[in-house]
């Protein structure tokens, strides 16, 4: 398998997809540009060694084809200003003048094409769809980890008609490096805090889980479910009754293998999910008609953050309220502080899934954390050991 760091790019066009799949705003203007500056290292790494670049993405779920609010013509000049080079544009993926544009980079050039989900044969993992991507480079990289779960033309296909020439990128190494590390190489005490909305999404990864960690700490509008699961009154709280039981065996089997589960031990309620609700805070199992957990209370921050602090390895994937309103963010910036201040204290921090990403960056911690993972879905199909089909096309020589 190649390596960025020992391939030389010299005189090579680099087809590099990248995941630049941003947020845009109704002006169409990028909101958030981590996952841009995220692709960075590895587009300059080409660059400085004598190649040219060529970007491929996709942006968003267009329906029919070409439609303007999923352009990638609207995160260039943002590309442009944070790589120093201006970079040129390809108004289609896979047309003979894309072609003609690719063939036409000198050293040191970059090119972005259009957004590869115009064309529904990405979706399909099309192999002649793939074949003509792959014709507009010498070597492929892929340093698209929000993506990597996807058996995409772009993503995984496309590897086989690179048989020597394919490596990942930067992100992508320190994304399988960061999760491995968690998984198979970690320090005790071993935490990891799982938050959001719904048990049913975090089943798989938590049974996971109970086999590699110290402590698990459950927040968000999941907790209500596994206070339901222990008999208590929830109130209005967001609970699923279908998973009760799941959660009751998700406690049993914890007992079993000695992992401590800690579930909030208060909360922070109000009469309507709205920041001007009336609010008080209450024991998690005491929750009053009519009254719903909109975050974790004082008590169970403390016991959570004395947990977290204590900690070597942390895993941080979900809020632990609706932390997008001011009256229910306490509890989701607390944790925050807390995996910063532990990861200054040596603890080694892997912070991942959308939510969870948006509010290390609305605290400005991202900086404080080991590792904040581009890669929502993927990180989480990782954790959950499955193959995802984007690394494999790229760790087996013969996968196709």
């Amino acid at each position: 398998m190649q390596n960025i760091d020992n391939y030389s790019f010299l005189g090579k066009k680099a087809l590099i997809r990248v995941d630049f799949n941003v947020p845009l705003d109704v002006n169409l203007n990028v909101t958030d540009n981590t996952r841009i500056k995220a692709a960075i290292p590895t587009i300059k790494k080409v660059l400085s060694d004598g190649g040219s670049v060529i970007l491929m993405s996709h942006l968003g779920r267009p329906k029919n084809g070409h439609e303007a609010k999923f352009s990638l013509s609207n995160v260039v000049d943002v590309v442009s200003t944070l790589i120093g080079v201006n970079v040129k544009f390809a108004t289609d993926c896979i047309s003979e003048k894309t072609l003609s544009a690719s063939n036409e980079l000198h050293p040191g050039e970059i090119l972005l094409i259009e957004n590869l989900r115009f064309h529904k044969e990405e979706q399909q993992g099309d192999k002649a769809f793939a074949k003509l991507l792959a014709s507009l480079g010498d070597v492929y990289i892929n340093d698209a980890f929000g993506t990597a779960h996807r058996a995409h033309a772009s993503t995984t296909v496309i590897a086989q008609f690179f048989p020597n020439d394919k490596m990942f990128g930067y992100l992508i190494e320190k994304e399988i490096k960061s999760v491995s590390k968690i998984m198979n190489d970690s320090e005790a005490p071993i935490t990891a805090i799982i938050g959001g909305a719904k048990v049913s999404s975090k089943i798989i990864i938590i049974e996971n889980l109970l086999n590699k960690v110290d402590t698990i700490i459950i927040g968000g509008g999941m907790a209500y479910t596994f206070v339901k699961a222990q008999g208590g009154a929830v109130g209005n709280s967001l609970i699923e009754k279908d998973y009760i039981e799941t959660a009751k065996r998700i406690l049993e089997k914890a007992k079993t293998k000695n992992v401590q589960i800690l579930i909030p031990v208060d909360s922070v309620v109000a009469d309507a999910f709205s920041n001007e609700a009336s609010t008080q805070t209450c024991l998690t199992n005491n929750i009053p008609d009519g009254f719903m957990g909109l975050d974790i209370g004082e008590k169970a921050i403390a016991e959570n953050v004395a947990c977290i602090l204590n900690s070597k390895t942390i895993l941080w994937n979900g809020p632990m309220g609706v932390f997008e309103m001011s009256k229910f963010q306490k509890g989701t910036e607390e944790i925050a502080k807390a995996v910063a201040k532990a990861t200054s204290n040596g603890a080694f921090s892997l912070v991942g899934g959308g939510d969870s990403v948006a509010a290390i960056n609305k605290f400005n911690l991202a900086n404080e954390v080991s590792h904040v993972s581009t890669g929502g879905g993927a990180m989480l199909e990782y954790l959950e050991g499955k193959e995802l089909p984007g690394i494999a096309a790229i760790q087996h020589e013969h996968f196709s």
